[in-house]
C-alpha cells in the first residue's frame, strides 16, 4: 500500500511538471510574437515632422488660409507630418533654418543667400514667374520691382522726389529695399559707399520708412504717410492688383532673382526628393492659384536650381550698396 501511494505521488508530480512545461511552450511563442510586433506598430504610426517657414510679404493672418492649403497638399504627397509657419519677419525665416526650427524655407533671394552662408542651406528650386520683358510676356526665374506714386501725384520721375518721404517694404527685402536702393546709386542720386560702409537712401529722401512688408508699405502710401513707395510681383494677386490699379510706375529695377525653396542640410532622402517632386506639381492650374495668393501674384511653377545658379544675380546690387544681410539679423 505504501509503495502504491508513492508511485501515485510520483506520477502526479510528473503529470504536473508536464502540464507546466507544455503550458510554457504554448504561451512563450505568443509572448515573443507580441514583443516582436510592437516596434512594427510604432514604426507605422510615427511620421517624421517637417516644418516649412514662409517669408511674409503681407500680414500673416491674410495668407495663413493658403499656407494651410499648401500644408494639406504636401502631406498628401510626402510621407511626413508637415507644418507651415509664417514668421513675423524675413530674418526670422533665416534664423528658423539656422537653428533647426525649420527644415524648409520659401524666401526671396537675399535671405536665401544669407541662409546659405549662415545655415549651410541649399536653394533647390527657383520660382518661375510670368513677367513682361521688352514688351513680351514670358516665364522666367527673375522679375522686376517698381518705384510707385499715387495716380494723382505730380511726381513723374525719381529725381522729382529729392527730400520727400519714401516707404520700402523691409530692410531685408530683396525687391523692396536692396534693388531699389541700388537703383538710387545707379542713377547717381546717392553716393556709392566706401569699403565697409552701406548706401544710405536718406542722402536723397527726407524720411525713410520700412514697416515690415509690402502690405504695411502700401497702407502707408495710400494713407499719404509717404510720397513714394515700392511694389513687386512677389506679393498676393489681390495686393498686387490693388496697388497697380491705384498707382503709377516712375522707375523699374531688376532683373531680381525670384523666390526660392531652400532646404536645410538636415533634410535627408527620401523626404528630400519627395518634397522636390511635390513642389514641382504646384504648376498645375488647380494649385497655381493657391501659390499666387500665398507667395507671388505672377507664380507659374518651380525650376530646379542651386545656390551658385540662382543667387549669382545678387552680386551687382550688393556691390553697389555694400549691404550685408547678416548685419540686419536680430
Amino acid at each position: 500500500m505504501t509503495i502504491q501511494l508513492k508511485k501515485t505521488a510520483v506520477i502526479t508530480v510528473l503529470i504536473f511538471i508536464a502540464v507546466v512545461f507544455l503550458s510554457g511552450c504554448i504561451q512563450t511563442p505568443e509572448i515573443k510574437q507580441v514583443e516582436q510586433k510592437q516596434p512594427e506598430i510604432t514604426k507605422q504610426t510615427t511620421k517624421p515632422k517637417i516644418t516649412i517657414a514662409i517669408q511674409p510679404t503681407q500680414q500673416a493672418d491674410e495668407i495663413m488660409p493658403q499656407a494651410k492649403e499648401l500644408e494639406k497638399f504636401l502631406e498628401s504627397r510626402v510621407n511626413a507630418d508637415i507644418e507651415v509657419r509664417v514668421p513675423m519677419s524675413y530674418s526670422a525665416v533665416v534664423e528658423s533654418l539656422r537653428f533647426g526650427h525649420a527644415q524648409v524655407g520659401l524666401m526671396s533671394a537675399w535671405p536665401a543667400a544669407a541662409s546659405a552662408n549662415l545655415a549651410g542651406s541649399d536653394v533647390v528650386l527657383a520660382e518661375v514667374r510670368e513677367v513682361i520683358i521688352d514688351g513680351r510676356k514670358t516665364n522666367e526665374t527673375f522679375y522686376y520691382s517698381y518705384y510707385i506714386v499715387m495716380k494723382n501725384s505730380s511726381y513723374t520721375k525719381l529725381e522729382d522726389l529729392k527730400g520727400k518721404r519714401v516707404v520700402y517694404a523691409s530692410l531685408t527685402s530683396t525687391s523692396g529695399y536692396l534693388f531699389p536702393v541700388a537703383k538710387l546709386v545707379e542713377n547717381g542720386l546717392i553716393s556709392r559707399p566706401a569699403p565697409g560702409k552701406e548706401a544710405d537712401p536718406k542722402e536723397f529722401f527726407g524720411t525713410v520708412a520700412t514697416p515690415g512688408g509690402y502690405g504695411p508699405a502700401w497702407d502707408a502710401l495710400k494713407r499719404e504717410h509717404a510720397d513714394v513707395g515700392v511694389i513687386a510681383g512677389d506679393v498676393s494677386d489681390r495686393l498686387f492688383k490693388e496697388v497697380m490699379d491705384n498707382t503709377r510706375v516712375i522707375e523699374t529695377q531688376g532683373p531680381i532673382p525670384s523666390h526660392g525653396v531652400v532646404f536645410s542640410k538636415s533634410l535627408e532622402e527620401p523626404l528630400r526628393s519627395e518634397l522636390i517632386n511635390a513642389f514641382m506639381e504646384l504648376d498645375k492650374p488647380e494649385q497655381r492659384d493657391m501659390m499666387r495668393k500665398l507667395v507671388s501674384a505672377i507664380f507659374t511653377g518651380f525650376k530646379r536650381t542651386s545656390n551658385e545658379e540662382h543667387l549669382a544675380g545678387l552680386s551687382g546690387a550688393l556691390n553697389s550698396t555694400g549691404y550685408k544681410f547678416t548685419e540686419k539679423l536680430g
